[in-house]
């Protein structure tokens, strides 16, 4: 069943839609991503424009993490202090990213930029999450007493002002690290469609230190406030969002979101991780072949709209 879609000016089938707002539900719950990182390049490969399938697939992000977290605050696994501290930077880090988007789009370079920070981004945080990822399953398997890690230990972290008590987490650090990451991770999911779990989820463990059972409630909760405020200003700035695209994303992502959050409590966090890092490397490793492979046909004509 085909379907035309007015603002990207494509026809895609309905069902490969809803089939792909599922796989990235079953993402968010069970990593704790907004599923960004996958659905937008997706699109891509079903020839959505970048800049619509940056737009709408902040918009899918939304509704998965909404889905997620709700299944993650029945757990008691969210740390809500620790998250509004990360969506004040995320909200400054989002308003910046729309105008970094729009000015690439007027010089005609978003298309490019969009696909090449995927490839960077996506290859090297996936590698070193799947290097961190293999050490320790190897150090869960031969534990060696006496050479237990100190835990808590934040160096230079640990030395930075304006500290703040974390409950849940069971941390007590300064609140610039988190909205530094909160930042960043907006300024990329404005600019990439993304909702940043991929590279918030890492960056809570190994830089914040927060246990892994509040990791991924509180990355989605960040995401949703982010993503929501990401889609409302590329809607209000370039009129690049297709509530008709989204729609079908959020049905399958509500329903999988809920599937992935039962199978995040019975799986391992070191499984968890790894599984995380090489979907990661495979999507980047996709999206740099496009890149490099010389296509079948070097021109083409480009046709305002498709029945």
């Amino acid at each position: 069943m085909q379907i035309y879609l007015p603002i990207a000016e494509v026809s895609v089938n309905v069902f490969l839609l809803l089939g792909l707002g599922g796989v990235v539900g079953v993402l968010s719950g069970l990593f704790g991503v907004g599923g960004g990182f996958i659905i937008t390049p997706l699109l891509f490969f079903l020839g959505i424009p970048p800049g619509v399938a940056v737009a709408t697939g902040a918009n899918q992000v939304v509704a998965s993490s909404v889905s997620g977290v709700l299944a993650q605050f029945k757990r008691r696994a969210v740390d809500v202090p620790m998250g509004l501290v990360l969506q004040v930077g995320g909200l400054a880090g989002a308003a910046l990213g729309v105008w970094i988007f729009n000015r690439l789009a007027a010089l005609g370079q978003i298309d490019l930029v969009v696909q090449l920070a995927y490839v960077v981004l996506l290859g090297s945080i996936g590698l070193l999450m799947l290097q961190e990822s293999l050490r320790a399953m190897r150090r869960n398997r031969s534990p060696r007493p006496g050479a237990r890690r100190k835990q808590h230990v934040h160096n230079w972290i640990q030395r930075l002002p304006l500290k703040m008590k974390f409950r849940a987490s069971g941390l007590y650090i300064s609140v610039i690290p988190p909205i530094l990451i909160g930042m960043g991770v907006g300024i990329l999911g404005a600019i990439m469609g993304v909702g940043g779990g991929f590279i918030m989820v890492p960056a809570m463990i190994y830089l914040l230190h927060m246990p892994t059972k509040v990791v991924i409630g509180t990355s989605l909760f960040q995401v949703i406030t982010v993503s929501a405020f990401t889609t409302l200003m590329h809607a209000i700035t370039n009129h690049s969002v297709d509530m008709l695209l989204a729609l079908f994303l959020i049905v399958g992502g509500v329903i999988g979101a809920q599937l992935g959050s039962v199978l995040s409590g019975r799986l391992k966090a070191e499984q968890l991780r790894i599984l995380l890092a090489l979907l990661v490397v495979v999507v980047a490793a996709k999206l740099g072949a496009d890149l490099l492979i010389r296509p079948a046909d070097l021109y083409s004509i480009a046709v305002g709209k498709q029945g």
